[in-house]
């Protein structure tokens, strides 16, 4: 049985309200906002398990993005994004045949054109998610470690510099993929992704080595943990509100 299951994405913003804004306009979201953050639901109005949650913290974006979401484009031309207030930060090249974007708060993105080799997935009519990319220092091991958490099997290529995760229990896309890079952790991500256990307390997800930072308190009903390669993430009792 997985000790848990993948709920929704979240990210930091120093102005949730108006990155919030951006994302659901990218995204053909709903926006719902209250005084303090906001929150993107899916076509139905519900969590779908994508990017959901925009908090607000204090500190400012001053570190690479560690963890960034690819989007899958309707037509070959990320100009609808940049209207919005994305910016390029370079254009497809040889092999690589996407863009790279930054959000108005400077967190990258990925952004595939319609005809790329993806693995034969459907056209899509607006901008959609379609995996989930993190920073690695050992991929092999961090794709197994999520893998026997979810659920899921953790997967690669002859000779590729990447793991990625299929099957993972509540994950809403094809993979989740863990790519190595040289440089190590040095700030908080400022995406994050939370889980729903399988109890009522993280005892599982911590005897298999993943850290405590918070406990639930007067202001938050769920436990913030780091996996072991230090990926913040917040883990959700089963008695909480879906």
């Amino acid at each position: 049985m997985p000790e848990a299951a993948f709920r929704e994405l979240c990210l930091d913003a120093s102005d949730p309200h108006a990155l919030a804004a951006f994302w659901a306009a990218a995204l053909h979201r709903t926006l719902d906002t209250d005084e303090r953050a906001a929150r993107l639901l899916g076509p139905d109005g519900r969590r779908d398990g994508s990017l959901t949650w925009i908090d607000p913290v204090p500190e400012p974006r001053t570190a690479k993005t560690r963890v960034h979401v690819d989007l899958r484009l309707p037509a070959a031309d990320p100009a609808p994004l940049v209207a919005l207030g994305a910016t390029v930060i370079s254009e497809p090249e040889g092999d690589r045949h996407w863009w790279v974007l930054e959000d108005p708060e400077g967190n990258v993105f990925c952004a595939m054109p319609p005809a790329a080799p993806e693995r034969g997935l459907p056209a899509v009519e607006v901008p959609t998610p379609f995996e989930l990319v993190v920073d690695s220092a050992d991929p092999e091991t961090i794709a197994t470690w999520w893998a026997a958490r979810l659920g899921g099997r953790a997967l690669t290529e002859a000779g590729a510099p990447y793991w990625w995760v299929e099957g993972a229990a509540g994950f809403p896309w094809p993979d989740w993929i863990f790519i190595e890079v040289p440089e190590p952790k040095t700030a908080k991500n400022r995406m994050h992704w939370d889980v729903d256990l399988d109890g009522e307390d993280p005892a599982p997800l911590l005897a298999a080595g993943a850290r405590l930072l918070r406990e639930p308190d007067a202001e938050i009903g769920w436990w913030v943990l780091a996996d072991p390669e230090g990926n913040e993430f917040c883990a959700f009792p089963r008695s909480a509100p879906a």
